[in-house]
């Protein structure tokens, strides 16, 4: 079974990318105009072949190759909650956070029923640290007039 990434992309993350696209079951991102690095969002695998736990955030540099990764754990962001409540799984049992592409009888995608926000709130946050947005000019400051100094007698007498 597929892992329907680019529904995935779209329609659970909504990511606020400025350019992307789905290759295979991958995210590529260009986060900022003009810049040569790259966010690239795959699923986290698991030790089982077909099970994914996360999302694994990669910045690429044309020339430098990875610059950086972070894994985001399903779990830690609350993503299949309500699915997992609904199943009594919990931390620790098969099948908590994790999604299997191994079902290929199940006519639903395995991410079905995900909550993307948690895990969109900390790709943006990732991504602004990689990709901080392009400063805003600000007029320049006015100097402040200084008090000429006097000669003579000192500002304080009695």
């Amino acid at each position: 079974m597929a892992l329907h990434a680019q529904q995935f992309f779209d329609d659970v993350l909504e990511l606020p990318l400025y350019q992307y696209a789905i290759v295979g079951d991958a995210c590529y991102a260009a986060p900022q105009p003009n810049s040569p690095l790259r966010l690239r969002i795959d699923f986290a695998p698991t030790i089982r072949h077909g099970e994914y736990d996360g999302l694994r955030l990669r910045v690429v540099h044309p020339e430098q190759g990875v610059l950086d990764t972070a894994i985001l754990r399903f779990a830690d962001h609350g993503t299949f909650a309500r699915r997992d409540t609904a199943r009594d799984l919990v931390p620790g049992r098969d099948g908590y956070a994790v999604i299997r592409d191994w079902h290929a009888h199940i006519s639903q995608p395995p991410w079905h029923g995900a909550d993307g926000t948690g895990l969109r709130t900390a790709i943006e946050q990732y991504t602004h640290v990689w990709f901080p947005p392009p400063a805003t000019s600000r007029p320049a400051a006015r100097s402040v007039a200084q008090p000429a100094p006097t000669t003579g007698a000192s500002p304080r007498t009695r």
